[in-house]
């Protein structure tokens, strides 16, 4: 069973293992299936560069990916041009295609956002190739071989017993990844191969905030956007479950709200290490409010893994709602 609420401006679901072990047996097959390939995409990489992406393994994917280089002007250290490393795929057939941009998110650890090499899981690229979809996932200032200074630190600080002990600045956070996004957003548009007119936006952690960030923007071309567990100010290990003045992202999310149009997938889980249960509930219900359109998917949580997963461990809690949004864009 699942609980759904609606309203003029705003759906949630409420997703929980039992719930989906009720109707296991009709679709076990599937399950397995999924769960198989899911398996081998993955293996057993380690789950504490998630916000990163990193939790997939960093070796080049199967898929056949080009490299290409997405000029960032005004990003360098000096205010200089910065060009973003960025992993493209694209579907088979003639283009123009629709475009996802996927957004990573931001490591904890500096060697580990130093690492980050590719953004996005190979099965994830495969979901979109097989809806005709070309992928970018640019990695943006400040991460792997792009480089360039920290534009994305938020001022999060705990102490050693967990207490936050400074002024994050969030709303600074969301201007910083607006510029990689909308960088990115052009860019696109610009490509013959790309239909500048289907963009959707997709991101995981920071990246979800960067694609609720880029939407409220209200950038030419982009059609929706998908944040998978969405924020910043979390640390996982220091305060686990507890994010920095989540209040404050509060806050931002309320004035994001007033400004996006789009259409929006929220997903998060409630066994979340970054941001616990409650925060991003109250982050959404404060964008519900002011009037955009988006679709809350809450999980109880992801067995057995860190509920900031979701993305990675979690298909079968959200994959029928991706479809289903996928389908409304016309894809």
């Amino acid at each position: 069973m699942y609980q759904e609420h609606t309203n003029d401006r705003e759906i949630v679901v409420m997703r929980s293992a039992r719930s989906i072990r009720t109707s296991r047996s009709a679709c076990l097959a599937v399950i397995v299936a999924i769960a198989c390939q899911f398996v081998a995409d993955i293996g057993g990489s380690p789950a504490r560069a998630a916000e990163s992406g990193n939790d997939a393994a960093s070796a080049k994917p199967a898929t056949h990916a080009e490299t290409v280089l997405i000029p960032a002007p005004g990003m360098g250290t000096f205010g200089g041009t910065v060009d973003m490393h960025a992993d493209l795929f694209k579907p088979d057939g003639p283009g123009p295609y629709p475009v996802l941009i996927f957004s990573h998110g931001r490591a904890p650890d500096r060697l580990a956002r130093a690492g980050l090499k590719h953004p996005i899981q190979e099965w994830h690229v495969r979901y979109w190739l097989e809806h005709g979809v070309a992928v970018l996932a640019p990695v943006r200032v400040g991460y792997g071989e792009t480089g360039g200074p920290d534009r994305e630190n938020n001022g999060a600080i705990f102490d050693a017993s967990g207490r936050c002990t400074s002024k994050p600045d969030y709303a600074n956070v969301a201007m910083a990844l607006n510029d990689a996004t909308l960088t990115t957003i052009n860019w696109v548009r610009s490509q013959p191969w790309a239909d500048g007119n289907r963009i959707v936006l997709e991101g995981r952690s920071m990246g979800g905030f960067a694609s609720v960030a880029a939407a409220a923007s209200r950038p030419d071309g982009v059609v929706g956007y998908i944040n998978f567990s969405g924020g910043a100010g979390g640390s996982p290990d220091r305060s686990p479950g507890h994010s920095c003045d989540p209040d404050q992202m509060r806050e931002v999310m309320a004035e994001f709200g007033k400004r996006v149009t789009l259409p929006g997938l929220w997903l998060y889980a409630r066994n979340d290490r970054y941001f616990g249960a409650e925060a991003p509930l109250g982050w959404y219900a404060a964008f519900a409010a002011g009037g955009s359109p988006a679709k809350l998917i809450s999980v109880q949580e992801v067995p057995g893994r860190d509920g900031h997963l979701l993305l990675s461990y979690g298909q079968e809690f959200w994959l029928s709602d991706l479809d289903a949004f996928v389908k409304s864009l016309g894809l």
